[in-house]
């Protein structure tokens, strides 16, 4: 790959991967308030496999570069950045525009990654890290010897997810196909199968008096059954309609449809909470309160990382230009971790 050469992959359109295009061209200049990154690492996230059926909610119009976040080297700074940033390796969340060689990044955008970390490793840790994170403290707020539900436990943020809640004492059921089980003993996570039609049995023998707090990305019937395993007091933190990937019609209805159904629940009175998890939120309202409060969970999860709690789980890394079969992969359901992606 020539270094003065811009690399990207383009979503055309609704495709199987094989339909996703390589295009080159000039490498882009920082502007005032940006910064040039040269892609290190970036990944395959469930978005990108909603995106590429146009099912993700507030996707872009085709063409696009997907890609939610990158990490890399900052190469250049524009008018009005500190420049001492430019060498720093640095990560960002995008929603799209991380697939490619050399990408541009509001400095503001930028989180430093601590000497130490690789690219690979921080990758994982981005999108994943910052989701589970915001989702266990600041959503469903999880104290030591509480017992949680997490859905898909093996998967890139199910299993970040499973290993903060650990470390912050709560004791942890995941749900996973029979073959990721081992790997969660070992993580200190007791297994249930989500083939199993008698799941939500199981899990009420691990706790009969109900869970504290379940994290459900499947959406569809799933949220619902996550509700009724909440004990009293407890908490519902639904981020995604996992289960509606392969439907036809509005790509909105079901983020809708469980949004209704979290305004429902609580509306009643039984000291039970839902929430709809959007990374984004708040962005709209106030962007530096958006980005401090990005970067302190970033920051912490990093910080969570080199403490040896999270492991930066990596299923697979493949070069950029093989960006379809990196999407097979992630789709398969055969892996655990995250697919990255390098230049």
């Amino acid at each position: 790959m020539n270094a003065a050469e811009l690399v990207e992959v383009v979503l055309p359109g609704k495709v199987e991967p094989e339909g996703l295009q390589v295009r080159r061209g000039e490498v882009p200049v920082a502007g005032p308030g940006q910064v040039l990154i040269r892609m290190e690492a970036t990944g395959v996230s469930f978005a990108e496999q909603q995106m590429r059926r146009e099912r993700y909610y507030d996707q872009p119009p085709f063409p696009f570069v997907p890609g939610y976040d990158v990490v890399g080297t900052v190469l250049a700074t524009g008018a009005g950045v500190e420049p001492g940033l430019a060498g720093t390796r640095v990560a960002a969340l995008l929603k799209v525009g991380g697939w490619a060689s050399h990408v541009l990044v509001d400095a503001a955008d930028v989180v430093e990654v601590p000497a130490g970390i690789g690219a690979a490793e921080a990758e994982t840790l981005v999108l994943n890290g910052i989701t589970a994170w915001q989702m266990l403290y600041r959503k469903a707020r999880v104290r030591p010897g509480e017992t949680v539900l997490v859905h898909g436990a093996n998967g890139g943020v199910g299993s970040v997810l499973v290993q903060l809640a650990r470390a912050a004492g709560a004791q942890v059921i995941g749900t996973a196909s029979a073959r990721h089980h081992e790997a969660l003993r070992e993580k200190g996570v007791t297994p249930v199968d989500y083939r199993d039609r008698d799941m939500a049995a199981r899990v009420r023998e691990l706790a009969p008096g109900g869970v504290d707090a379940v994290f459900d990305h499947v959406g569809g019937r799933s949220v619902v059954d996550s509700w009724k395993l909440l004990a009293p007091g407890g908490t519902l933190v639904s981020y995604g309609s996992a289960s509606t990937r392969d439907d036809t019609g509005s790509k909105q209805w079901p983020v809708f449809k469980l949004l209704g159904r979290v305004w429902l629940w609580n509306a009643l009175p039984n000291g039970r909470r839902a929430y709809f998890f959007n990374v984004w939120a708040g962005r709209a309202l106030s962007r530096n309160r958006f980005r401090a409060r990005l970067r302190t969970d970033l920051t912490q999860v990093f910080a969570a990382f080199r403490r040896g709690e999270v492991t930066a789980q990596i299923a697979a890394r493949l070069p950029l230009a093989q960006a379809a079969e990196a999407m097979r992969l992630a789709e398969s359901g055969t892996v655990a971790g995250k697919v990255v992606l390098n230049p």
